[in-house]
C-alpha cells in the first residue's frame, strides 16, 4: 500500500456549527469508520465534538 492510502489526511469539522476545522492523519486499518474527537473550538470557546468529513 502506498503511504497516502494507509494514512490519509482528514479534516475534522466542528459540530458546533462554527466552521472551524482541524487537519490530521488517521490509520485506516485501525479506524475504518469516520472519526469523532472532542477538541477545543476557539470560535465557540469550549470543547466540542469534531467529526471527520470527506
Amino acid at each position: 500500500m502506498a503511504r497516502n492510502e494507509l494514512r490519509p489526511v482528514v479534516k475534522l469539522r466542528s459540530t458546533a456549527g462554527t466552521g472551524f476545522t482541524y487537519v490530521t492523519r488517521k490509520n485506516r486499518r485501525n479506524d475504518p469508520d469516520r472519526m469523532t474527537l472532542r477538541k477545543y473550538d476557539p470560535v465557540a470557546g469550549r470543547h466540542v465534538d469534531f467529526r471527520e468529513e470527506r
